[in-house]
């Protein structure tokens, strides 16, 4: 996949007769990152772990594999209409619900990059994917998805963060972060809860680039 910053393929999978495939992307193929550990793969796991243990369903089934570049990442790959992305789904209406959880979901897990393209439109649901920039301990939210700022968040969302709370990491999850990066979880956590609403970047600075 030439467009991917990373080494990125799509890959076929094979198992007792039934194939599919999949987004690949091996440990071997990142480039270093001065303010990120290697091993990014490991935070789209992360990343699918969190929305699975909050019951959201928003990131594709991804786990670790090894490949013909060695270990890395296997994200379901989704034949999405390619052509949607942030800036065009926010204008339909019906999406705007499952948008609003994926921006809570990146506050959650502190997505340095949540690109407009990152949102695919597959299946009548919006997904988010490229999620190996998130955990970091330090405030590194970077976003295209701004227009809910101010409003609040919905009280079941809120609940689901209070589960994790009163439940902890999952053990699974867990074992992808460290102590730091846990408790970095919980304290966004806490915030969200407190607040209650949707906050503004009052900077105008906390976009990736490019936006899509």
């Amino acid at each position: 996949m030439p467009d991917s910053s990373n080494a990125t393929f799509l890959v076929e999978l094979a198992l007792n007769g039934a194939t599919g495939f999949a987004v690949y992307k091996p440990g071997r193929g990142e480039r270093p990152l001065w303010d990120f550990p290697p091993a990014l793969y490991r935070r789209e796991i992360a990343a699918y772990l969190l929305s699975e243990a909050l019951g959201w369903g928003l990131v594709p089934l991804t786990i670790e594999r090894s490949g013909p570049f060695g270990e890395g990442s296997m994200q379901r790959f989704l034949a999405a209409d390619f052509d949607q992305h942030y800036f065009t789904l926010r204008e339909d209406a019906g999406l705007h619900d499952r948008l609003r959880q994926i921006c809570l979901f990146d506050l959650l897990a502190n997505n340095a990059d949540r690109k407009s393209g990152h949102c695919l439109l597959f299946d009548r649901s919006v997904w988010a994917i490229d999620n190996g920039l998130c955990f970091h301990v330090e405030p590194k939210l970077r976003t295209v998805i701004w227009d809910f700022g101010g409003e609040p968040i919905a009280r079941p969302w809120l609940a689901d963060l209070q589960q994790l709370l009163d439940g902890g990491v999952p053990s699974e999850l867990a074992a992808l972060l460290t102590r730091d990066e846990r408790k970095a979880l919980f304290v966004r956590a806490r915030v969200l809860i407190d607040g209650g609403v949707f906050p503004v970047d009052a900077s105008g600075m906390r976009y990736p680039w490019p936006l899509v």
